[in-house]
């Protein structure tokens, strides 16, 4: 079987909120806006690359809680420039920055709903 990323989804509470976070501050792509079966949809991300799909949770259906584990990485050049830059926009930094060993760093931002969105850095050694 040979798979590829297609999407992941997260449920937010606040559609716009949400697409003010990935697409204004972390600059990701907005692809298109939808409604499904009464739900608010949008798709995020570059052509080719997988897409964070946000679906805006109806106020009577529960989201994934952040601390069930959800975090979304992505990669960036400069782990300082990412800081700076979120910070710049008054994102404060979560965790981090953390080097678990020579060829990875790292450090995490909250989203609106607090899922944990990982930055990364992997050196060449």
């Amino acid at each position: 079987m040979n798979l590829t990323l297609n999407w992941i989804t997260l449920r937010v509470r606040d559609l716009e909120a949400s697409i003010a976070f990935y697409h204004e501050i972390l600059g990701l792509p907005i692809q298109r806006r939808f409604e499904s079966r009464g739900k608010q949809i949008a798709m995020l991300g570059s052509d080719g690359q997988p897409k964070i799909e946000l679906i805006q949770a109806p106020s009577d259906e529960p989201t994934v809680q952040p601390e069930n584990g959800v975090s979304v990485g992505f990669e960036v050049e400069s782990l300082e420039n990412a800081m700076e830059e979120l910070r710049h926009q008054g994102v404060p930094i979560a965790r981090g920055p953390i080097t678990p060993n020579p060829r990875l760093s790292f450090f995490y931002v909250l989203d609106p709903d607090g899922f944990e969105i990982q930055l990364a850095k992997h050196h060449e050694l």
